[in-house]
This record gives structure tokens, C-alpha cells and sequence, in this order.
């Protein structure tokens, strides 16, 4: 099989995985980045105003320094992003890189977002591009609009470190505590 060939099944096989196991939460829906699929839903809709959230964010490593990517995002939550790498990637179960990712992000209004430490399960795809298979994110408040939201998204996407960018898919969901 050639390369090229590999690389699209890998990718395939990567997006119909996250497709078809609904693990994949940003900061918004779902499990807690970290921590196990048993772990309950951080959503409370009773006590809250929830809205689904999605756009895209393109972002670029070296900005700051060789561990952080900077960029935008796109759609509902549009403005200024940033992640930072909380150390090497690691080797994950069945040949995957986990990455262990701090994120940063302001809005358009100027409003922030707040995030629990969130892991990116990966696919090599070459020593240096990675197609993610999970990344959930979970918001855990912010300022402005965000003070005490709270939500999960997903993401997928891919990492090229020889490239120093990053392109990434979220939708998802923020609950507004009642007050907003």
C-alpha cells in the first residue's frame, strides 16, 4: 500500500472512530477531559441556560515559544486561542500519541474562557502529523458572559509539528449559570 494510501486510511479510520463513539469533547459535552467514560455528565440544564457552540481554530506553534500555538477561532465562540504542551507527548494504547494541552482563549468581546488540562488522543500519521482521534475540552467558567459557564466540546483535527500548526473542528455545548 503506498503512503498516501495509508495516510487517508488512517485518517478515515480516525474520524469514523470519533464519529461513531461520541467521546470526543472539547469544552463542552460529555465526559471530563482526563478522566473515564463512566464519569457523569458535567452538564446541569435545570439550573442553567445551554447553547451549542461550533466553529473552527487554526493556530500556529512558536508565537511564544516552541510549546504554545497561538491563532483564532472561527463561529460561536470566535476570537483569540492558545494551548499550551504540559510536556512531551506520550505513547498512548494501540500506537496513539497523547498530548496533554492547557488551553487559553478570549473572545471576540474580550470575555475569557476558562478550561480543566485537556488530552488529545492522536494517530501518527509520520513522525511529525497526527490526525486526532479524541479531544475533549471542558469550559469551567471565564469572565463576562463566560463567569460561571460551564460546558464540553469536541474536537478533531490535526497537529503538524513540522509545520508548526495546528487545524481544529469543535461543537459542543455551554450551559450560562442562571444570572447571566
Amino acid at each position: 500500500m503506498r503512503p498516501r494510501s495509508i495516510r487517508i486510511l488512517a485518517i478515515a479510520a480516525g474520524v469514523a472512530s470519533f464519529l461513531t463513539s461520541g467521546v470526543l469533547l472539547l469544552a463542552f459535552a460529555g465526559a471530563k477531559g482526563g478522566h473515564s467514560a463512566a464519569a457523569q455528565p458535567q452538564l446541569e440544564q435545570s439550573s442553567s441556560h445551554c447553547a451549542p457552540v461550533g466553529g473552527a481554530i487554526i493556530t500556529n506553534f512558536g508565537a511564544i515559544d516552541q510549546n504554545t500555538t497561538m491563532g483564532t477561532a472561527t463561529g460561536d465562540l470566535r476570537g483569540a486561542v492558545s494551548g499550551t504542551l504540559l510536556g512531551a507527548p506520550q505513547p498512548g494504547a494501540g500506537g496513539t500519541v497523547v498530548f496533554h494541552v492547557q488551553h487559553h482563549w478570549v473572545t471576540e468581546s474580550g470575555d475569557t474562557l476558562s478550561f480543566d488540562p485537556a488530552v488529545a488522543t492522536t494517530a501518527p500519521l509520520s513522525p511529525t502529523l497526527f490526525a486526532v482521534i479524541t479531544y475533549p475540552v471542558h469550559i469551567t467558567g471565564g469572565t463576562g458572559k463566560f463567569a460561571g459557564a460551564i460546558g464540553d466540546v469536541k474536537n478533531i483535527g490535526e497537529v503538524d509539528l513540522a509545520g508548526q500548526a495546528t487545524v481544529f473542528r469543535y461543537s459542543g455545548q455551554v450551559c450560562f449559570s442562571e444570572q447571566n
